[in-house]
């Protein structure tokens, strides 16, 4: 089954944005709880799951997206200071993701996100 992030730009503009608060560390804890309900959903079972919804999706990567950044320690707005620069990671990003899903529809999808939010900034 093709996974498409249709709504992947939506996605990248909210973790460019999230890019500059998610070093802080009550703000992490808040994006965590958000995100662990959805930790376990593979590429394939969250389409499954939520694949109508193209908000619920965008919000759950978008999440996992702010988890991996602060992982990384990345600070967007900073790795990425000129706007149409980080235009082209949204590019970049939903490349990765597509690409990673589509290699493995059961790898977990936090994972794919971390490798396209690594292969963005590469």
């Amino acid at each position: 089954m093709p996974i498409s992030f249709r709504m992947s730009a939506i996605v990248v503009g909210c973790v460019v944005a999230l890019g500059g608060m998610a070093q802080a560390d009550e703000e992490m804890d808040r994006i965590l709880d958000a995100a662990m309900p959805y930790m376990h959903h593979s590429c394939e079972s969250m389409i499954a799951n939520y694949g109508d919804d193209e908000e619920k999706v965008a919000e759950i990567v978008r999440l996992m997206a702010a988890v991996s950044l602060f992982n990384r320690e990345i600070d967007v707005l900073q790795a990425v200071p000129d706007e149409a620069e980080r235009e082209g990671l949204k590019d970049e990003f939903t490349e990765a993701l597509e690409e990673a899903c589509e290699a493995d529809p059961d790898a977990l999808l936090a994972g794919a996100v971390d490798t396209a939010v690594k292969d963005a900034f590469d």
